[in-house]
């Protein structure tokens, strides 16, 4: 389930996915498109990595078919937790459900519909609008509203950078950084 929330992958290609397609140094993983998209390098977490490294490597691919194939598996665990919490709406998440996450997210960060497109491995835009119209409905806003912060010295900078704030540009000695409200 990380690895299809920090990729947005379908799950045809995570079960494409193979351990040659990681790249250790970098931090990324090659995605092999399916259903006509285009293939993909994206960044992978220290977090993802590490479970990743901790898995047994039985063949050639990352992932192997369980028993009852991932759907089953995964349905089974859901409705588990669903009941273990008390949490119907629990019910309402599927292996897709992941994809859809990352791309409202990104574009609800970013609002670069073209960074989404690369990121999800559309062909063409208009699959990418579907996203863009979650995000609207999701969060319930069209505010290009920003928090602004002022570094002086690299130590402060890398602060406002690990808390998501990226650089704008530089005034009066002081670099200015924002970040979307």
């Amino acid at each position: 389930m990380q690895f299809l929330k920090e990729t947005g992958a379908r799950i045809g290609e995570v079960m494409k996915a193979k351990w040659t397609d990681i790249n250790q140094e970098r931090r990324t993983i090659y995605i092999h498109s399916e259903k006509g998209s285009n293939d993909r390098i994206l960044p992978i977490s220290e977090k993802l990595l590490a479970m990743l490294n901790r898995m047994k490597k039985i063949n050639e691919y990352i992932f192997q078919p369980t028993k009852h194939g991932y759907r089953v598996t995964f349905e089974s665990l859901r409705k588990r937790t669903a009941q273990k919490l008390n949490n119907p709406r629990l019910m309402q998440i599927h292996l897709h459900t992941f994809r859809h996450w990352k791309g409202t997210t990104e574009y609800h960060k970013t609002k670069d519909i073209y960074y989404v497109k690369t990121i999800l491995g559309h062909k063409s835009v208009k699959s990418t609008e579907v996203y863009v119209n979650l995000e609207k409905s999701y969060y319930l806003t069209d505010s290009d509203e920003w928090t602004c912060k002022t570094a002086q010295n690299v130590e402060e900078s890398k602060t406002l950078i690990e808390a998501g704030f990226e650089y704008v540009t530089e005034q009066d000695g002081l670099k200015l950084y924002r970040k979307r409200k």
